[in-house]
């Protein structure tokens, strides 16, 4: 399963490093946005600019990957949108290419139900044990990637200009991974799908040319949406809800996307909403942390379906 996101892409304000300014005093998160404004640059370059310092790798190393991680990306929407194949389980399989075929006749238009489509596709090849990227996990791997594709061809972006937007979601999932978490089992589906809708979001606006703040708020609106949310999976698998769950985080994030390159701001700012992000997944329930002991997988059905697919 090829894998990104993680690895040593470390922004400043991660586990206690930060980016120092020309003066020599230090940036700290969560400001790091500022950084990117007292620079005038995007914040996909700033993650770029401290890869380049904290690693080993070469520019053209670190470009490589992400250009690679892009490709396999575009590769399993594809395959998820033509995916007739079901599960092991057979809980899932065949339902992206069913949105997909839907898509001009739908309430919400093509470009709504291609994301969606894209997002339950991925999900559905990593159903199937097919490659995916997790990003930043494999329950929520469709987001991202179905949110950049349709971004990028709507905005008729450069491949650069993708890349660079890829490091924009990456930088965002690091900062939320240091200072809440993107486990499932830690913080519920809001860490994994949550983190997951803040990263496509930011990637989104910094394709359509937004701002760092609108970055920011794009970011804050995304994830304060999601805030709470149960992570149930029936049987204890990554299909039920979270297949179809990928399909809605992603228009969402488009949502969230749209309304911060409008111009709607966010009340409470990102760092409080991703303060909150932790505070509430340190408070939820066992049950609901990707336990398969609460929420959906004790429904009737759930358990039913638990049963035959491991016996009692």
């Amino acid at each position: 399963m090829a894998r990104v996101f993680k690895a040593r892409m470390i922004l400043y304000a991660a586990y206690g490093h930060c980016i120092i300014r020309e003066d020599g005093s230090h940036y700290e998160h969560p400001h790091w946005f500022e950084l990117a404004k007292e620079k005038k640059t995007s914040i996909g370059k700033i993650t770029m600019e401290y890869e380049l310092e904290n690693s080993f790798d070469s520019r053209e190393q670190m470009l490589k990957s992400m250009q690679d991680n892009w490709q396999v990306m575009q590769e399993s929407i594809q395959r998820g949108i033509a995916n007739k194949d079901k599960s092991l389980s057979g809980l899932t399989g065949g339902d992206a290419i069913k949105l997909y075929a839907y898509k001009d006749n739908s309430y919400t238009g093509n470009t709504v139900m291609t994301v969606a489509a894209s997002a339950v596709g991925v999900s559905e090849v990593n159903a199937v044990m097919g490659r995916i990227v997790a990003c930043p996990t494999a329950g929520s791997c469709g987001i991202v990637p179905a949110a950049i594709k349709t971004a990028a061809e709507k905005n008729h972006s450069t491949e650069e200009e993708i890349v660079e937007a890829l490091f924009t979601a990456a930088g965002i999932g690091l900062v939320i991974e240091a200072n809440a978490s993107i486990a499932g089992a830690y913080g519920g589906c809001q860490a994994e799908c949550g983190t997951a809708a803040g990263m496509a979001a930011a990637a989104m606006v910094q394709l359509a040319g937004g701002t760092p703040d609108q970055v920011g708020t794009a970011v804050a609106l995304a994830i304060k949406n999601l805030l709470g949310l149960a992570c149930d999976p029936v049987a204890g698998l990554v299909e039920v809800p979270c297949v179809k769950r990928n399909g809605f985080v992603a228009v969402h994030s488009m949502v969230a996307a749209d309304m911060a390159l409008a111009g709607v701001e966010s009340v409470i700012p990102v760092d409080e909403v991703i303060d909150a992000m932790d505070r509430i997944g340190r408070s939820l329930p066992r049950a609901v942390k990707e336990t398969a002991e609460g929420g959906l997988a004790t429904t009737q059905t759930g358990r039913k379906i638990s049963e035959r697919v491991f016996g009692k």
